[in-house]
């Protein structure tokens, strides 16, 4: 690491801390040549490939505003946003891979949408997935009936469901 300082590019390190809930790392160091001391941060890099190619920074925020426009309505604060945003980065993260495609993303943010919310989970995969028919939507209810994640809110999806099938009429 090169020293601030003197630019000497010897440094040791004095002292080493978990910093933003051990995803990066404070290092205290202090220069070999001058014995100034400095702080430098470690983070690991994700980054997300979108569809066009270009490569951008994961973004838990991001994450949290698609999130919430499926979520607009219903019980979810902010605080079950913010646990799913995160939930999401370490699945991403779990692959050991610096690079994930856009796609990757959306299929990460399914599974936890679903278990937070079903009506979410079915307005996020309706525009996730392209549901072009009735017959979509239809398939979706047919495989959260099959394998319900919370039974509670079985009923008010299929009510939801029911008011869209109506309105659209």
């Amino acid at each position: 690491m090169i020293c601030p300082f003197c630019r000497h590019d010897d440094s040791r390190v004095v002292d080493s801390r978990p910093a933003d809930d051990g995803a990066q790392i404070r290092r205290r160091r202090e220069c070999t040549e001058c014995g100034a001391r400095f702080t430098t941060q470690e983070t690991t890099l994700l980054n997300i490939v979108k569809r066009s190619g270009a490569s951008e920074p994961f973004s838990r925020e991001k994450v949290i505003a698609g999130v919430s426009k499926a979520c607009q309505g219903r019980p979810v604060n902010n605080d079950d946003l913010a646990l799913l945003a995160m939930r999401v980065e370490e699945t991403l993260r779990a692959t050991g891979q610096a690079e994930i495609e856009a796609q990757e993303v959306g299929l990460a943010i399914l599974a936890p949408l679903r278990e937070l919310d079903e009506v979410a989970y079915l307005r996020f995969a309706s525009v996730y997935r392209s549901f072009s028919s009735l017959e979509d939507f239809e398939g979706e209810i047919a495989l959260l009936r099959a394998a319900p994640s919370n039974p509670a809110s079985n009923n008010s999806l299929v009510k939801n469901v029911v008011e869209v099938n109506s309105a659209a009429k």
